[in-house]
């Protein structure tokens, strides 16, 4: 049984900003890397091989929780967003015109100018999702997970998603069954030595 444990890198400056980050390379901001310096991955995903997204704020979360160097793939790319990248999505959708929709508006096919859409991401995962040994902790971004998780849950970018992404939380996909465990495993936070 193979299975991949999904984990969201922690926050930059540009997410607390509310920027849209796509394949723009922002690293994690120093609160953020503090933080995740206090959390392990619990057994048995502490043993399971680790992956990130080449993106720093992927492989720096990789690292950091894990204690190791991840391995890389191009497919674990945050989503193209295309010319929305670095913009606000709290202005996007106050502009009637920018076309920019909420994700419970979105469909497989829906593509920002320029960018992909989350049908073209699926294809752009499936060779590395396909060629998965034995457990993994894949450390990327929420476009991937809600990606690959969409597909797990049957879901399809429409209406309310059945599942909420979290920071510092684990969400496993038995990729023998292509579904989804329901609730996510919380990253552990050791207990401060006395």
């Amino acid at each position: 049984m193979t299975r991949l444990a999904l984990l969201r890198h922690g926050h930059t400056h540009w997410n607390r900003a509310g920027r849209i980050q796509g394949r723009s390379d922002i690293p994690l901001d120093a609160d953020a890397r503090s933080e995740l310096a206090t959390y392990d991955l619990p057994a048995p995903w502490d043993k399971a091989t680790v992956w990130s997204s080449p993106l720093l704020r992927a492989s720096e979360t990789a690292q950091l929780v894990s204690g190791r160097n991840p391995r890389t793939s191009d497919a674990l790319t945050e989503m193209n967003w295309g010319d929305w990248e670095g913009l606000r999505g709290v202005d996007l959708i106050a502009d009637p015109i920018s076309g920019y929709r909420h994700i419970e508006d979105w469909g497989w096919d829906f593509r920002p100018p320029g960018g992909e859409s989350p049908a073209e991401v699926l294809t752009r995962l499936q060779p590395w999702l396909a060629g998965l040994q034995g457990d993994a902790v894949a450390v990327c971004h929420i476009g991937i997970m809600r990606v690959i998780l969409a597909r797990a849950w049957g879901w399809d970018f429409s209406g309310d998603a059945p599942f909420k992404i979290k920071r510092n939380r684990l969400y496993i996909v038995d990729m023998t069954t292509q579904t989804a465990l329901p609730d996510p495993v919380r990253l552990l936070k050791p207990e401060t030595p006395q």
